[in-house]
């Protein structure tokens, strides 16, 4: 069965690190707290939980004014939550949201919007909100929330990109805030295009180095056939590698000690053991040890 409907897909950040700190016992009840609360904020907005996979959760509303209240809420409670939580607990939300239609089969969902609020929910960085344009369309602006424009972004196996807005929800957050209409009307009859990656710079003491999309992949480590050079001994030979993929930027950690990444403005760090994510704005990257060891070799990027 077929219905319109928007889907909230959330995520945790850094659960893999609290399994590592804490044991499997301990994270998996912390984990499973956490899920079973965005559910319950879900439920009590009007949505329904669709289900849980692991860190995530994928749940649907009727409309999207209510998913929106819902998500901002959930960001604002756990922002506050976590401040009364260990640092080795701490566990942000991302999260994205997209309105369109979906194919309802024995209580699952699937679907465009579906993939959308997915691949979103990918692309956001610690605490973020993004969403269609669809979902935006009858938000009321009120309570500090406000709506940046992001552009069309790729969505993988998607023929059109989807314009796509990260949701504001600090008080008195300091951005540049622009209304739905007055975004959707400054891109008519501009062509489609992909605003996510297109380049990368990176910097490791006095290097600096700027890859194209085309130049891509890139390999770092402590060899000279690499593309960018980082000698230290706690470096693999080839320690990570960044794609281009889908209109994206991905880090691939193909070491032995794995990588850690800090975002701009994020309160935790992404710990990657032969995984990957998708780099966006700016941050850094811990290679062989994490950013507590103030000697690990660090390389800053910027995606732009």
């Amino acid at each position: 069965m077929s219905v319109r409907t928007t889907v909230v897909f959330t995520d945790l950040i850094g659960s893999t690190g609290v399994f590592e700190a804490v044991g499997n016992l301990k994270a998996t009840e912390v984990v499973t707290r956490l899920t079973g609360w965005i559910g319950e904020v879900c439920v009590a907005y009007g949505g329904r939980v669709v289900k849980t996979m692991g860190d995530g959760v994928l749940a649907v509303f009727p409309e999207g004014p209510e998913a929106i209240e819902a998500v901002v809420e959930m960001q604002r409670s756990h922002q506050k939550n976590m401040l009364h939580m260990p640092p080795n607990l701490q566990m942000p939300i991302r999260i994205g949201v997209a309105s369109g239609d979906v194919e309802i089969v024995a209580g699952d969902c699937f679907g465009d919007a579906v993939n959308v609020a997915a691949r979103l929910s990918d692309l956001t960085g610690p605490h973020q909100i993004w969403a269609n344009a669809e979902s935006l369309v009858h938000v009321n602006l009120r309570d500090g929330i406000r709506m940046r424009s992001l552009g069309p972004i790729t969505i993988r196996g998607r023929a059109e990109p989807c314009l796509a807005y990260q949701v504001e929800w600090k008080e008195g957050e300091s951005t540049e805030f622009l209304t739905m209409q007055a975004a959707l009307d400054s891109r008519v009859g501009e062509p489609p295009s992909d605003v996510l990656g297109g380049q990368i710079e990176l910097t490791w003491l006095d290097s600096t180095k700027v890859f194209k999309s085309f130049e891509m992949p890139v390999h770092i480590g402590r060899v000279r056939e690499v593309e960018f050079l980082v000698n230290d001994p706690r470096v693999s030979r080839t320690h990570a590698r960044i794609d281009w993929r889908n209109g994206s930027v991905m880090l691939v950690d193909v070491s032995t000690y794995g990588v850690w990444v800090r975002f701009a403005g994020a309160t935790s760090d992404l710990i990657l053991r032969r995984e990957e994510c998708v780099l966006h704005g700016r941050g850094e990257i811990a290679l062989g040890a994490s950013f507590s060891d103030l000697s690990v070799p660090t390389v800053a990027f910027s995606v732009t």
